[in-house]
């Protein structure tokens, strides 16, 4: 099947999204009450629809860095490749990350894909967007011990669950901020080495609930 022939790039952007299939989520984090949109498939299924459509995307980025957080905001521009002058730009999309060494590269790969479900208005497939319907966890009772290895026991897993109905409970963006802030250290002194699989549940848990917070503001 040939590519069809548009004279209005407005209109081959409008194919585009009714071409586009919906975005299959990522499986469910621990911890977590719903599926992340993960930037591969979103990337996978707006390139097939643009590019069915003769539109190609480039981005460009603007990077702020605060005392705790690198901001990152997507400029991307949709262009019609059988026009020189035709374009479209989408109004930035912008996402947040750590100071860290991934920090960077992880806001400009999450600020792409909401410039890619902006573009588009791409489906999810899903009824529960991201969470924002998601229950607060509930604590799980922890059972005392007599041991000192069951009381510390105790006391990491009553210290997670706290964190995890912390981080559950951001509303925004700056409430998460705040969180993270708080929970880093906690992550590296006493779970990172001690307890690998909690330190694992715990960041997957922050990266999700960040995604989704940074979706939200971009929505």
């Amino acid at each position: 099947m040939g590519v069809r022939s548009m004279s209005n790039i407005y209109a081959k952007l409008y194919q585009a999204s009714m071409d586009a299939d919906p975005v299959k989520k990522g499986d469910k984090v621990a911890g977590m009450h719903f599926n992340p949109l993960l930037h591969d498939e979103v990337q996978k299924v707006a390139m097939e629809a643009l590019m069915k459509n003769k539109l190609y995307p480039t981005c460009s980025y603007k990077t702020e860095t605060h005392d705790d957080y690198v901001m990152v905001t997507c400029y991307m521009t949709i262009h019609d490749i059988e026009s020189s002058t035709a374009f479209i730009e989408i109004n930035g999309c912008s996402a947040m990350g750590g100071l860290d060494k991934f920090g960077t590269g992880q806001a400009m790969s999450y600020s792409r894909k909401y410039a890619f479900l902006n573009a588009l208005n791409l489906k999810t497939g899903l009824d529960n967007d991201d969470g924002f319907e998601a229950k607060p966890f509930k604590k799980i009772p922890q059972k005392k011990s007599g041991t000192k290895h069951g009381s510390n026991t105790a006391h990491v897993n009553k210290d997670v669950q706290d964190i995890k109905s912390d981080i559950q409970g951001c509303k925004n963006i700056y409430e998460y901020r705040m969180v993270k802030k708080n929970v880093d250290p906690y992550l590296e002194t006493a779970l990172k080495n001690k307890s690998p699989v909690l330190y694992k549940e715990i960041s997957d848990l922050l990266e999700t609930k960040g995604d989704e917070l940074n979706r939200r503001t971009n929505a």
